[in-house]
């Protein structure tokens, strides 16, 4: 089917990660590298459509250690922190993973084709949707729960108070995952959301090894605390 792959939540090699949220799409297809999305340490960064420069600096700064550590990049292919965060991955030589929300036969936003038929080629692209399925305002927000169940952690970088980037980070508290922000200018209306998760109790980070370390410590406490000893 026009190289898509299904996978359905019976399967096998479904994500666990994501099989454990209150929500899991039945059906994910995909396209690309499908290895990617087996892989369970997963990082996600999103942010404004409107980033500015400080976010491409900020991705390119955090991401090097994290990489290192074979973590996959998780973002949804927008204008913005997405794309800069699909960018810089792919840049440093690392894997990452784009959801989409729509079907394949769709594009948008259309002037990311280049990158689009560059994830396909080198890293991955999923959606829960048919490839008829057209984009609609709706469906972002569903397609944030994806982002972040697929992920151990979250990372926002800019975003202002009431942009779209809230429903991933509401999504990830409900999944009970961890959420890192970065520092911003205080004058700057793209440092409202998360200097306000910060203040809500997100973890502050300026280094992209306190979050290699934050997950791992987490992942630690996980292990211990399912063992029945």
């Amino acid at each position: 089917m026009k190289g898509i792959e299904v996978t359905t939540i019976l399967d096998e090699d479904y994500p666990a990660l994501l099989s454990q949220t209150y929500d899991p799409p039945v059906v994910l297809y995909s396209k690309g590298d499908k290895r990617l999305l087996h892989d369970e340490k997963k990082i996600a960064i999103v942010g404004s459509r409107k980033a500015s420069a400080y976010t491409s600096n900020i991705v390119k700064v955090l991401l090097p250690p994290l990489l290192k550590e074979n973590f996959r990049v998780v973002s949804g292919l927008a204008k913005g922190a997405d794309k800069m965060a699909h960018e810089a991955t792919i840049l440093l030589k690392g894997g990452t993973v784009a959801v989409l929300g729509h079907g394949f036969d769709h594009l948008y936003p259309s002037e990311h084709r280049g990158l689009y038929d560059k994830l396909v080629a080198e890293q991955l692209v999923v959606t829960e949707y048919p490839p008829y399925v057209s984009p609609a305002r709706w469906r972002f927000p569903m397609r944030n729960r994806i982002i972040s169940g697929l992920s151990q952690g979250v990372i926002v970088t800019e975003a202002e108070k009431k942009s779209g980037t809230r429903s991933t980070v509401d999504y990830a508290i409900s999944h009970g995952r961890e959420i890192f922000v970065v520092p911003g200018n205080i004058f700057s209306s793209l440092s409202e959301l998360p200097h306000e998760l910060a203040s809500d109790g997100a973890r502050l980070v300026w280094n992209g090894s306190q979050i290699v370390e934050e997950l791992a410590h987490n992942f630690k406490i996980e292990m211990k605390n399912g063992c029945k000893t």
